[in-house]
């Protein structure tokens, strides 16, 4: 089974999101498991990342892609990863410059979101992912 990590800076306050965010989780289960680490600050993001075998981090400055192009995208990085991936999501500040300097870099966006939303919609483009390699009639 596929593993994936969002390490990300703060929590998530909003009920409503972390209920969608769950409801992504339980859909992508027969397929993948998620793990949601939390951290306080840059500094922990940096020290946390550190430790993963690969890592892709999300700036609005990086790659911008289409869904397929994204499925594509993540199916790779697993391959790569050997079945194991993380995603990194900076905080208000962004991500320090080192994770910047040392991961690929995707961007959801062009557009500023909070670390709180960007888990909702990095979350609900996973599925979207994962249901165009399947070939489902989910994206249209």
């Amino acid at each position: 089974m596929l593993k994936l990590k969002i390490i990300s800076v703060g929590k998530t306050k909003e009920e409503w999101l972390d209920s969608a965010i769950q409801e992504y989780v339980k859909r992508l289960k027969p397929t993948l498991t998620c793990e949601f680490v939390w951290t306080k600050n840059s500094e922990q993001l940096l020290q946390l990342a550190e430790k993963e075998p690969l890592c892709v981090s999300l700036d609005p400055n990086g790659a911008l892609m289409n869904s397929e192009q994204f499925a594509h995208f993540v199916q790779n990085q697993f391959e790569k990863g050997g079945s194991r991936l993380t995603l990194i999501i900076g905080g208000a500040e962004g991500l320090p410059t080192k994770l910047k300097q040392s991961t690929s870099l995707i961007s959801l966006s062009p557009l500023t979101l909070t670390h709180q939303l960007t888990r909702l919609v990095l979350m609900e483009q996973i599925y979207r992912a994962f249901e165009i390699i399947k070939g489902t009639k989910y994206h249209k």
